[in-house]
């Protein structure tokens, strides 16, 4: 598939125009310069044609890897090399500026085929810096607004010949029938999808050191500083022969604390990759064990129905370590009851420490995640369960019956329970039902779900 890399200096449009070629609002987009500072990658489609499609931070004239544009810009140099075409944008309405200049030099040098955009052209107000756009020696600048959408056919007539390059150069497809799957096929077919692990944590806990340690490359921008992560990044993975997805998220800091507008759409881009994922591995530091907002967004994990696994990051630099488990371990009880037995492992994302460890913690967790019970053992157990402990008295002055128990879903495990008046069900026994899911079939450490299900009476519109 044909690779494209949108590149240009900051503040030209290129997250806008990845998110009208993706057809999705997967890259942040604002008027402050360099909000983009990691590689973002995904599918993209221009009528007929479909490719790869890459969105870079701004190119900023450093090559210093002490500094955070020094960095960003070795991210920018990996997408140019690893590309098939490169957009060179520029902003018409600003004209050609030096940097545009400077940086059309480079990549005249390099082998690469680059086709010049000039982006914000709708309107009048960008035909002088269109025309000025021819100067650059990067062939006739392609007019688009990429905001608006116009201008995307001519992008396509430019795109055409290298899109046909590559697929002539990629072999034939095999296509199979399609057939209609039974329900335990598409559930097998589901489990064997690449499982997406999206990494979270609070600000600078080293969440984008591990991805990059994991993928075995600088992936990632990473620094000393905090907050240098603002989109999600999804990057696939491949682990001891299973395919994932990893999810690379900006920190979430309390709510309360978050004022600039950049930081507000991070945070929901970071939201929005928890609903979106599989699993979620909480990075934590050791010198702050599970600090409140740590709790916070674990609670928020299991809300959303996600499997959660702990990660205790820099274990290398850690003091007392039997404490620190201890409190993690008290912490977990405490504050997570709702999903007693939650996994953590100890890690050194720098050295490269505890990895196998983390993912092994992973594909068990994503196992019990996709559990299935089946329904002879389960009203078995029910029976056992409220022989053992019965029902309470409902309004009526009737002890409830809870009749029968199957299971819905998984992913999380949902279980649907009928019971004789679903209304009187008290809190407590239905934790207790849940409890004891959670016990007779090994589903410590995510989210049950307990629906309870009132028959109809045959009889209520009768007097």
């Amino acid at each position: 598939m044909l690779t494209v890399a949108i590149v240009g200096r900051p503040n030209v449009g290129k997250s806008t125009l990845f998110n009208r070629l993706t057809g999705s609002r997967s890259a942040i987009v604002h008027d402050l310069p360099g909000v983009t500072r990691d590689r973002r990658e995904g599918n993209a489609t221009l009528g007929d044609l479909a490719f790869r499609l890459v969105d870079t931070a701004g190119l900023e004239d450093s090559r210093d890897l002490d500094t955070t544009e020094g960095r960003m810009r070795q991210q920018t140099d990996i997408a140019i090399r690893t590309a098939d075409v490169v957009l060179m944008l520029i902003d018409a309405r600003a004209g050609v500026t030096p940097l545009d200049a400077y940086f059309a030099d480079l990549l005249r040098r390099q082998s690469k085929p680059v086709i010049l955009v000039a982006n914000k052209c709708e309107g009048r107000a960008g035909q002088p810096g269109l025309y000025e756009a021819f100067s650059m020696g990067l062939g006739e600048p392609v007019p688009v607004s990429a905001e608006h959408g116009e201008g995307m056919g001519d992008l396509y007539d430019a795109l055409r010949p290298h899109a046909d390059a590559a697929t002539a150069a990629e072999p034939e497809p095999e296509f199979e029938d399609e057939v209609e799957l039974t329900e335990e096929e598409a559930e097998a077919e589901m489990k064997a999808r690449p499982i997406s692990l999206a990494i979270v944590g609070r600000p600078n806990v080293g969440k984008s050191t591990l991805v990059n340690r994991l993928l075995g490359e600088e992936r990632m921008v990473t620094g000393p500083e905090a907050g240098l992560t603002r989109d999600a990044i999804a990057s696939p993975f491949t682990w001891r022969g299973k395919e994932m997805t990893l999810v690379d998220t900006a920190g979430l800091r309390k709510r309360a604390k978050i004022e600039d507008s950049v930081e507000k759409l991070s945070a929901q881009d970071t939201l929005n990759a928890v609903r979106m994922a599989n699993v979620v591995a909480l990075v934590v530091e050791v010198d702050g064990i599970l600090d409140k907002q740590d709790l916070t967004i674990a609670r928020h994990v299991i809300d959303e129905g996600r499997a959660l696994i702990v990660v205790v990051n820099k274990w290398d630099v850690a003091t007392s370590k039997t404490e620190i488990v201890e409190e993690l371990k008290l912490k977990l009880a405490h504050a997570l009851p709702q999903v007693r037995g939650v996994p953590f492992v100890t890690v050194s994302a720098l050295k490269g420490h505890g990895m196998d460890r983390m993912m092994e913690a992973v594909e068990q967790i994503y196992e019990v995640w996709n559990r299935r019970v089946p329904t002879r053992p389960l009203n078995d157990w029910l029976r056992e369960m409220t022989e053992r402990h019965p029902p309470p008295m409902g309004s009526l002055g009737r002890r409830l019956r809870v009749r029968y128990i199957t299971q819905a879903k998984i992913r999380p495990p949902t279980f649907v329970a009928f019971v004789s008046r679903a209304s009187d069900m008290p809190d407590s026994y239905a934790r207790y039902l849940v409890n004891g899911l959670r016990d007779s079939f090994d589903l410590d450490g995510v989210p049950i779900r307990l629906l309870l299900r009132q028959g109809k009476n045959p009889y209520a519109d009768k007097g």
